[in-house]
């Protein structure tokens, strides 16, 4: 038997493989459900510039996206943001644009800021930001250009250019924040929430 106790499935409103593996691993079921929302746009038309207010934004849309059509059901919404002083950074195109951020970020401290939002019956009823503090090493041109061969179209899927579960380790002379804020779910909080909801077994 699983942890999860509610009456309606636990609902992932990504379909981030980090996240999924994250929640798995915590031991509870859940479904993952894409939310369709236009994410740039939300961003634009919000006009916010703090990386945690976008993060908690997106993160609430994407949770009362998919909650709107799930009645009943908790969504989890999730959103991360990457800031290099005031510079906000958002996925690579293609292998040009992720070599031009990597060589920004090279020899400076980012900051990821991960956000979750809970919504049930389309209302948020919880939400939380985490933040990792990111130190990469300075890198040359070959050992860039290295690390984008051996990582192919995955520097695509994330913000910064790199996952740091996989290839993107070796990019990173010190890291401050746990595990989770880093992976993109802030898991710590969200699991005390569910749990303060008696949502969880344990």
């Amino acid at each position: 038997m699983g942890l999860w106790r509610g009456t309606s499935p636990l609902i992932l409103a990504s379909q981030s493989g980090a996240r999924k593996m994250l929640l798995a691993n915590a031991g509870l079921a859940f479904e993952a459900v894409t939310a369709d929302i236009d994410e740039r746009g939300i961003q634009a038309a919000s006009k916010l510039s703090n990386p945690r207010e976008i993060g908690l934004l997106l993160a609430r849309e994407k949770a009362k996206a998919v909650s709107a059509n799930r009645p009943g059901s908790y969504v989890i919404g999730a959103d991360q943001t990457l800031a290099l002083g005031d510079r906000l950074f958002n996925k690579p195109s293609g292998r040009e644009q992720a070599l031009a951020q990597l060589h920004d970020l090279a020899g400076n401290t980012h900051e990821l800021n991960s956000a979750v939002a809970v919504a049930r019956d389309g209302r948020i009823i919880f939400e939380d930001v985490s933040v990792a503090r990111m130190t990469m090493r300075p890198m040359s041109e070959a050992e860039l250009s290295a690390y984008l061969d051996a990582a192919g179209d995955a520097v695509t899927t994330s913000v910064g250019a790199y996952q740091l579960e996989g290839l993107g380790i070796h990019l990173f002379a010190r890291i401050e924040g746990d595990h989770f804020t880093v992976l993109g779910l802030p898991l710590l909080p969200l699991l005390a929430f569910l749990r303060s909801e008696r949502l969880i077994a344990v």
